[in-house]
């Protein structure tokens, strides 16, 4: 397999091996991750290449990286692939979406808990029945910390689209496959739409890694508000303390020799904590 690198560094990300920790948040705008990063104990920012920035450092102890995709599905596809190359284990999306439910106010997070595959990204990697669905790990680490955070949130499906334009109904051309999408995917129950998260839980899922997606809520479509960062910090603080949590997880883990999560241990976890 043919794995593009410059000078010992992936050729998008130019990160290399040792850059990156096995935690990484991936946020699409570039501005994004040095925010996600002033909440860290330390940082440093590792690269800038085209809109693939990245940092590095510690959250309460636990090393810790952030990159941004950039917007769309493809370049979440390119992050996915060259950080697995470095080691990355866990993906977690820190995004923006619009909402396309009226009880989903704009500021409010929703973590998704599977995608609708409309990416076309994915296609290239295996059939399309295949399902894109989050890792029940972090699934349960964004919503331990949201609660513990007292964010508004919603769990759910997601509408992963290719097009920000037409893929979302923004606008309806002569000839498109998409002019029903919005009503179609309301009347599925479908919580949002948004460019990237479909394809992140595919590929994770097929190489074996774990991943799971939060977004803010920017805008509703079927309310007609729109507000630009509503949520972006409580959805940056939700994804910081979801890796925490997701230590604390793994940790425990290893001591007792299991390879999942259940609830009775994270039960016991959080009494030892409290007695402590």
């Amino acid at each position: 397999m043919h794995k593009p690198t410059i000078n010992g560094k992936q050729y998008h990300i130019r990160c290399k091996p040792g850059d990156l920790a096995s935690y990484l948040l991936v946020p699409g705008d570039p501005d994004r991750v040095p925010k996600i990063a002033s909440l860290w104990d330390e940082a440093r920012e590792i690269a800038y290449h085209r809109e693939f920035r990245s940092f590095t450092g510690k959250y309460k102890g636990v090393y810790v990286s952030a990159i941004s995709s950039g917007i769309g599905p493809s370049s979440m596809a390119i992050v996915v692939n060259e950080a697995a190359n470095l080691g990355v284990k866990t993906f977690i999306r820190v995004g923006s979406t619009g909402a396309i439910q009226p009880y989903i106010d704009c500021g409010d997070l929703v973590i998704s808990t599977a995608c609708v595959r409309l990416d076309g990204t994915s296609n290239n990697y295996v059939t399309p029945e295949y399902p894109a669905v989050a890792d029940f790990e972090v699934l349960l680490a964004l919503i331990e910390a949201a609660e513990s955070l007292g964010v508004n949130y919603h769990i759910g499906i997601t509408a992963t689209t290719s097009d920000f334009y037409a893929g979302q109904t923004r606008i309806h051309p002569p000839i498109s496959k998409a002019g029903n999408t919005l009503s179609a995917m309301r009347k599925a129950r479908v919580l949002n739409f948004e460019m990237e998260a479909a394809t992140l839980f595919v590929l994770s899922s097929l190489f074996g890694l774990r991943a799971g997606a939060i977004c803010a809520v920017y805008a509703n479509r079927i309310t007609k508000e729109f507000k630009p960062g509503a949520g972006e910090k409580e959805c940056i603080k939700v994804a910081n303390e979801a890796v925490k949590i997701l230590s604390e997880w793994d940790e425990e883990k290893q001591r007792k020799r299991k390879r999942w999560i259940y609830p009775k241990m994270i039960t016991e976890l959080q009494t030892k904590e409290i007695e402590f």
